[in-house]
């Protein structure tokens, strides 16, 4: 029997290399710091069994139609949005993500993004490195109070509820606006009401974006909805960017219609130099640090090589996304 060919688009942990030794034969992208580039994605693709990849690869048809052996479509992320399920269901190939294993890391980081644009840490640091900082001012980098506003959260899912129960130990009423509504005993454990989106941005005081990126939810945040905000209001996008339009928060920053946003996402990624968010004082950018705490990041690579190693050797991936592809192979 033929051994299993994968093409890994990043290198990956110790502990998810130790899933394929002796299961599959590889080759990957040596290159952490800059993704793998198109052209040799296309070529690299051509005769593998099995994909590991990451958000930052543009999955499409393209890709698809050339990776004629493959079975399987490992994605290193919860979210698959840079994946055409569709032409892979086609093809037969399993399309395979890890849910549940970053939900209380993202949660972790909406917060760390939250409270540090609430009470401007990242200016106040920058302050301090300039040497400006000279004296103690009464009303120095003054933000907002975190403790007893009110929290929206658009998208309940598991990273939304998460992100809920936080909220608790800061006293804050949670307002949330999802597909369907979540289970009353869950809302009463959270002290969380569902409402629209229209009064959960006009009543929120921090607006925390974790919704999924669908067609629908394309810039469900853009000019007329940011100007619902309180000018007080801090904006959190953890979830994809864009599901915000950049250039309306832009204006609604420039304009003080909300007082500031914390992106952890982006439209394009990485972020064009000349973003002009990036000249804003009032705005918060990691470069996508969601899931990024050590513990998190080794189990999803680990995962997506579980889910690589099952559709390579004719299991069903325990994290397939799209089931119904085996029906066309």
């Amino acid at each position: 029997m033929t051994t299993p060919r994968i093409y890994i688009t990043r290198p990956l942990p110790e502990a998810a290399m130790r899933v394929l030794e002796g299961t599959v034969e590889y080759r990957a992208w040596d290159r952490d710091d800059e993704a793998v580039p198109r052209e040799t994605l296309l070529r690299e693709v051509v005769d593998v069994d099995g994909i590991i990849c990451m958000i930052t690869e543009k999955m499409d048809a393209e890709v698809i139609d050339r990776a004629r052996r493959c079975r399987v479509i490992s994605q290193v992320a919860v979210g698959y949005d840079n994946i055409d399920v569709a032409a892979a269901t086609r093809r037969g190939i399993v399309v395979t993500n890890t849910p549940g294993v970053l939900t209380e890391t993202t949660a972790d980081m909406a917060w760390a993004i939250l409270l540090a644009t609430a009470r401007r840490v990242v200016e106040g640091d920058k302050f301090t490195r300039s040497g400006r900082w000279k004296t103690w001012e009464l009303m120095g980098f003054t933000g907002q109070d975190v403790y007893g506003a009110t929290l929206g959260i658009v998208g309940m899912g598991r990273i939304g509820t998460a992100i809920a129960r936080r909220g608790k130990g800061f006293a804050m009423p949670v307002l949330y606006h999802n597909r369907r509504r979540v289970d009353a005993a869950l809302e009463q454990e959270l002290g969380a009401r569902a409402v629209g989106l229209d009064e959960l941005l006009r009543e929120s005081d921090f607006v925390v974006v974790s919704c999924a990126l669908t067609p629908e939810t394309r810039h469900l945040i853009g000019e007329r909805e940011l100007g619902l905000m309180r000018p007080t209001a801090v904006l959190v996008n953890i979830a994809r960017g864009p599901i915000v339009d950049q250039r309306a928060l832009y204006r609604a920053l420039v304009d003080r219609k909300i007082w500031a946003a914390g992106l952890d996402v982006f439209e394009t990624e990485p972020v064009p130099t000349d973003e002009p968010l990036l000249r804003l004082d009032n705005v918060v950018v990691p470069p996508h640090l969601g899931s990024a705490s050590i513990k998190t990041r080794i189990r999803m690579a680990t995962m997506a090589a579980e889910n690589c190693v099952a559709g390579v050797t004719g299991k069903v991936p325990p994290n397939a996304v799209n089931r119904e592809a085996l029906e066309h192979r």
